[in-house]
């Protein structure tokens, strides 16, 4: 079976506000996706539709083609991993890792080395843990659960950054040795840029776009030059952001400047660069843009 995700004009109301409108979205199995939005935009509960953790106002969640909802053998190979876990906080470290066999395919030989390698210790109850340790832990148990659609939502936050940095290593050599589908929400866009395949930016309730990460980084520019004929090139652009500095200027345009545009700049002294995933993402995500 393939594990495709599909949202068919989804719509999830919290009262009488809309937390996702008409979403459609579809996420092929076997990738890596990051789902970027700002805070409130929509990503917690665009997972927690996808996991079943809730039931959408209207519209369909199809997982494998069949409807998540009250489906146990497809929520059985889905996982969640939300930050900080979802912990008894009266465990300990090792009985909440054990707690993870009631997941099909769940590796407690590899979750008790990973434990190991992320300096977890099983004797510790849960709510002895830091902040870090505890991500940690979520992370572990979402590792060693193998699922086929397996989401991280901000499960980062309180890891320092060399910690980080083993979890992205570890979770690429999981998707190598066995293909499947995961979805990274983070807000530290530039450190997992590398790793996806694909984006989905929300924003405001919306899927504002979803891409992958080739089409992103070919989406902008930045123009930098002096000042008047950084202004002259960048006319009739779509223009981002701007930043000066005396006689200097910088612009961040929307899309890649075509040929001619390229020779005018050259020709002006002024030097045409990349746009990172994460200046891209916040200027689409703007406050006082369209949106989707």
């Amino acid at each position: 079976m393939s594990f495709t995700v599909n949202l068919r004009d989804v719509t999830l109301k919290y009262g009488d506000a809309d937390a996702l409108a008409d979403v459609d979205l579809t996420l092929e199995a076997g990738k890596i996706y990051g789902l970027l939005g700002r805070n409130g935009a929509g990503k917690t509960s665009l997972l927690s539709l996808i996991a079943a953790f809730r039931k959408p106002t209207s519209g369909a969640v199809l997982v494998g083609g069949e409807p998540v909802w009250e489906n146990a053998p497809i929520v059985s190979r889905v996982a969640l991993i939300r930050e900080g876990g979802d912990f008894d906080d009266s465990d300990t470290v090792k009985a909440t890792i054990e707690t993870g066999q009631i997941r099909p395919d769940f590796d407690l030989d590899y979750a008790l080395k990973l434990a190991d390698k992320f300096e977890l210790s099983l004797k510790k109850k849960v709510r002895e843990l830091s902040r870090g340790k505890r991500s940690v832990l979520a992370a572990v148990c979402g590792l060693a659960a193998r699922a086929e659609l397996t989401m991280f939502d901000e499960v980062h936050l309180g890891m320092d950054a060399p910690t980080r940095d083993a979890f992205y290593k570890e979770l690429l050599a999981e998707y190598m040795d066995r293909q499947h589908t995961v979805v990274l929400s983070t807000h530290l866009i530039d450190e997992v840029a590398n790793y996806l395949e694909e984006v989905v930016i929300v924003d405001r309730g919306r899927i504002l776009r979803h891409e992958d990460v080739e089409t992103f980084q070919g989406m902008g520019a930045t123009l930098t030059g002096p000042a008047d004929a950084v202004d002259a090139v960048a006319a009739g652009l779509d223009v981002l952001a701007e930043q000066r500095l005396g006689a200097t200027k910088s612009v961040t345009v929307s899309a890649r400047p075509d040929a001619a545009t390229r020779e005018r700049a050259a020709n002006a002294g002024i030097e045409i660069g990349p746009v990172g995933l994460q200046d891209l993402f916040i200027h689409l995500t703007e406050p006082g843009k369209n949106g989707a």
